[in-house]
């Protein structure tokens, strides 16, 4: 169907353009018929403008407009002119101005759409992901899809005056353990055998970083075959990079010029540098998480000191053990009821604890099941150790250090919810954590894992006791957290065989399994392999976060559920007999 080309876009038009011809295309949003008067207001990815169907100023355009509904596709000519006096809309930008309407053509006819296409909308999550086309016409996912557009852009911006060179890496590759489940895609031409969608490009960037290219990074798609929940998905995309000849001090300058650019070009926000940084230790004692909330206090204080010499069992023997005391301070809370308390004490036993020791504290005293348990030198040292005032009310929780730390960081979350601590408009609460453990052991299969990945360095000071005690290596390791999230994790890398053969053995990874598995890497490192490392940044939860939504699937255009369905393609499907065939796999 012809239709003339635009001359504006639905949201250019102001006052200096009254008296202008114009051309606009877009969708019908709204139509008010008013006493023969025909207002449409006329939606496209750029606002929205009024037009004016009068059958005194053009009867056969407005006989046509009376034809038109929601989310018709239309092209309209006429001329702007300033709208009457006391019908202005200040809440748009277009809003001093409508278009007197020459000629209508009806580009397409639609059917009444599932849901309205406005900012707000209270549907049912799958069924905006089954009509996703419609669902992103909203204004506010297109907000979300041009404020993705442009962290793409700034992010290739910086990296492109920094000197880095952004190169693809394969998207089939060979099946590795990461980790993660990975996605394996069968190959017609070699029978019995299959690739391997990459969980990240972490072993291509330092085969990159041999190559001699000291400055790598790429925007890029990554799959991981796993359970899913708001902030993952099973295609995801990474800002992925790659350094040689730095330390950690040397990545973290580059970074935070990258969110110093970020935050300046997408929020209009100054962040200031350098960022401050914790201890893995530090972020779990203080905070309770490895990813800690710093936009507000309730920090947690480590009780081991006040209650060495306790005589209280429970206490003692998470001492005997080696285990934590932790105790929150929750101002100004007791008052607390004992349904409350209950409440939280439920809490605190799903998250995994047994119990949940609470104080209310008095002018004299601390009324708790527990006091009579306690002597006077440990009450008072408690309560001078949470600077504890009377009104106040303590939490405590002991048991197997990270276990009880992490519980503890839960409650933390927790009360500063129930206490409206969490400012959305607070300024942004950057932060590096850094010296991760290099190990982590599962009491499952009874074996270590890499905290990070098996191409983490160890630090230098450490690697003596990577087959005596390799659960006291520390990993030249960070994550990048902002606001609670972890938006970046890296470190810097091994880059020698001997260091790398170590590393598998500490996993349980057989010298056979790691030449089946990573033998092109471990040659590699035999030609001369710079010292290096980098990070990823997760670009999915960045533009969750800079959006202010709370689930990723509102930044992916088109985003998979929590069981990893594609609701509007219905995928994953069935394939046909032949192509089973193809490529020799036969379904039981």
């Amino acid at each position: 169907m012809k239709f003339n080309h635009r001359t504006h876009t639905c949201g250019a038009l102001r006052e200096e353009n009254i008296g202008s011809h114009v051309v606009l295309n877009g969708w019908v949003n709204i139509r008010r018929d008013l006493g023969g008067v025909i207002f449409i207001d006329l939606r496209d990815r750029y606002g929205i403008t009024q037009v004016v169907f009068e059958p005194h100023y053009n009867l056969e355009a407005h006989e046509l407009g009376k034809k038109l509904r929601s989310e018709f596709v239309v092209s309209i000519e006429g001329n702007v002119r300033k709208r009457p006096e006391g019908t202005e809309n200040p809440l748009l930008d277009t809003g001093n101005i409508d278009v007197m309407v020459d000629k209508l053509i009806i580009l397409n006819h639609a059917d009444t759409p599932p849901f309205p296409i406005e900012e707000s909308i209270d549907v049912s999550e799958d069924t905006r992901l089954k009509y996703r086309y419609l669902d992103l016409r909203r204004p506010k996912m297109q907000r979300n899809m041009m404020l993705r557009h442009k962290l793409y852009q700034s992010t290739r911006r910086y990296f492109d005056a920094m000197d880095f060179i952004e190169i693809e890496t394969p998207v089939l590759m060979k099946s590795t353990p990461e980790g993660a489940r990975d996605f394996i895609v069968p190959s017609r031409m070699h029978k019995g055998k299959f690739y391997a969608l990459p969980q990240s490009p972490q072993q291509y960037k330092q085969l990159l970083m041999v190559s001699g290219f000291d400055r790598y990074f790429q925007i890029v798609k990554c799959f991981r075959d796993e359970d899913l929940r708001a902030d993952r998905q099973p295609e995801f995309t990474q800002i992925d990079l790659e350094m040689s000849f730095v330390d950690v001090d040397d990545v973290f300058v580059i970074m935070e010029g990258l969110m110093k650019q970020l935050f300046k070009e997408l929020k209009g926000y100054d962040v200031d540098l350098p960022l401050p940084r914790l201890s893995y230790e530090e972020a779990m004692e203080r905070y309770g998480s490895d990813k800690p909330d710093l936009r507000f206090g309730l920090e947690m204080v480590t009780l081991n000191d006040v209650f060495a010499n306790a005589e209280f069992r429970v206490f003692k023997d998470a001492l005997n053990s080696k285990g934590i005391i932790t105790g929150l301070l929750a101002k100004g809370c007791g008052d607390y009821t004992r349904n409350q308390l209950d409440v939280l004490t439920d809490f605190a036993k799903k998250q995994g604890a047994g119990g949940l020791i609470w104080m209310r504290v008095k002018e004299n005293d601390l009324e708790a099941p527990i006091a009579k348990f306690l002597s006077d030198d440990e009450k008072k040292g408690l309560i001078e150790k949470l600077n504890a005032e009377p009104g106040d009310l303590l939490f405590m929780l002991t048991g197997p250090k990270t276990k009880t730390l992490n519980i503890m960081g839960h409650l933390r979350l927790e009360m500063a919810r129930r206490l409206e601590l969490i400012k959305h408009d607070a300024k942004p609460a950057l932060l590096w954590v850094t010296d991760f453990p290099l190990f982590e052991w599962d009491e499952e299969t009874g074996r270590y894992y890499a905290m990070h990945h098996p191409f983490t360095a160890p630090r230098v000071e450490d690697e003596q006791y990577m087959e005596s005690d390799p659960g006291r290596v520390y990993a030249r390791a960070y994550d990048l957290v902002l606001d609670g999230n972890e938006i970046a994790g890296g470190s810097i890398r091994i880059h020698n065989s001997e260091l790398q053969a170590k590393m598998f053995k500490a996993l349980g990874i057989s010298d056979e399994e790691a030449a089946e598995k990573f033998g092109f890497l471990m040659n590699a490192f035999k030609f001369g392999a710079p010292p290096h490392g980098g990070m990823a940044f997760g670009l999915d939860r960045l533009s969750m976060l800079f959006s202010g939504e709370s689930s990723i699937r509102d930044v992916i255009a088109f985003p998979k559920t929590s069981s990893g369905m594609s609701l509007m393609d219905e995928s994953p499907s069935t394939v046909d007999e032949h192509q089973l065939k193809e490529l020799h796999i036969k379904l039981r």
